[in-house]
């Protein structure tokens, strides 16, 4: 299998579906709560009743939680369907964290700007000065820039198939270097800079970018420069500690044994195989603060924040238009405005942001999907995504 990252290629094309996507009706109400203290959410005249039948009736063949927020001109909305977990049916609890996936990018893109802001790196430097024998001594140069928008054509690791050997393997732990000589095993996809894909790869090259150029951790940058400063409380990278800490719904996975489907507790799992690139933890507060804070340029300066509303002029692999910007994902709208997106999967977690680039309109949600990481995006999730867009 090699590992790559379509989940997002794939969430892309569910949103032009989910325009179409009639909401579900309703099977039993799902609650809907108001922020806390610093991320306060009221619905003003804002009617949530498209959100509110998208999530209903969790848990259910599909997903077992759902938590949804939007924030539009009329007012703001969270709610929350579902089960903490499946064994003792407790409602996910308030402000649950959890796993973001690739929207992890977004934040990584964020450090790395401001390290170009402080003059301690620059985006067209040769990440081969910074990280010396990193990449093969013959390898072509590979920019800052082309790690962050998907253009290196650094390949990415080859692992076994099936969901028996992740979970075999759920607790092994690697380091960043370990991924990328694995990563390097595999062809180069191409010369670096002449085509766009997404992949994790470049993001990890770029977490060991931060933490060389700053001598810190990338947990440790991560806290200093965001998570602190925006008071996210609830927001960090989990290191090698392969649980969720604080409140949390359970992630589930199905899986098929002997012919019959059950569903495998899927919280507790290492994310060093994907460090800086899909391994962060967050809560829909935060992660609303965090995108409001970062396209009003109180994260980073608005001269580095246009990297992050900028396509590659190149070609994806499949030989149509970038659609990968700097950390973020260009939507377009039928009346041809960009709907700036990120959408991340782990197994058992499926996670999404979207923002207009004004702000005025900002969707985020968590689902507790059972084939998070399968190759049809959650009914759930196509679902949710509708219905938000119908809210535009």
């Amino acid at each position: 299998m090699k590992i790559t990252n379509s989940r997002t290629v794939l969430a892309v094309a569910a949103l032009g579906l989910a325009l179409a996507v009639a909401t579900p009706a309703a099977a039993a109400p799902a609650s809907g709560a108001t922020g806390r203290a610093g991320a306060t959410c009221h619905p003003g005249t804002l009617d949530p009743s498209p959100l509110r039948a998208s999530i209903s009736g969790l848990p259910n063949a599909d997903a077992t939680s759902a938590q949804v927020r939007i924030s539009t001109p009329e007012g703001c909305w969270t709610g929350v369907s579902g089960v903490r977990d499946l064994r003792g049916q407790a409602p996910v609890p308030p402000h649950a964290r959890f796993r973001i996936g690739s929207v992890t990018k977004v934040f990584t893109a964020a450090l790395v700007l401001q390290l170009a802001v402080e003059g301690r790196i620059d985006l067209a430097d040769p990440v081969q000065r910074h990280l010396p024998g990193l990449l093969p001594a013959d390898y072509p140069t590979v920019t800052i820039r082309q790690l962050l928008d998907h253009t290196s054509g650094i390949p990415s690791p080859t692992m076994p198939d099936g969901i028996e050997w992740q979970l075999a393997h759920r607790y092994d732990r690697w380091t960043p270097e370990q991924v990328v000589r694995l990563g390097l095993r595999n062809p180069r996809e191409f010369e670096p800079g002449t085509r766009q894909h997404y992949t994790n790869m470049g993001y990890i090259v770029a977490g060991l970018l931060i933490e060389k150029v700053t001598g810190n951790s990338y947990a440790h940058e991560l806290d200093r420069r965001i998570a602190d400063p925006l008071r996210l409380r609830d927001t960090y990278a989990p290191g090698d500690d392969p649980r969720i800490l604080g409140p949390h719904a359970h992630g589930y996975q199905a899986v098929v044994r002997d012919g019959a489907t059950e569903l495998v507790d899927a919280t507790t799992w290492s994310q060093t195989f994907t460090p800086a690139a899909g391994n962060v933890i967050s809560s829909l507060a935060d992660l609303d603060t965090f995108m409001t804070a970062l396209f009003a340029g109180r994260v980073v300066p608005p001269a580095q924040l246009a990297e992050m509303f900028t396509l590659p002029a190149v070609p994806d692999v499949a030989g149509g238009p970038a659609r990968y910007s700097v950390g973020l994902t260009a939507f377009p709208l039928p009346g041809g405005e960009l709907l700036w997106i990120k959408t991340g999967s782990r197994f058992g977690y499926l996670t999404g942001v979207a923002s207009t680039r004004d702000g005025r309109f900002r969707m985020q949600y968590s689902i507790t999907g059972i084939d998070a990481k399968g190759e049809e995006l959650s009914r759930t999730a196509q679902a949710v995504i509708g219905a938000a867009l119908g809210m535009l």
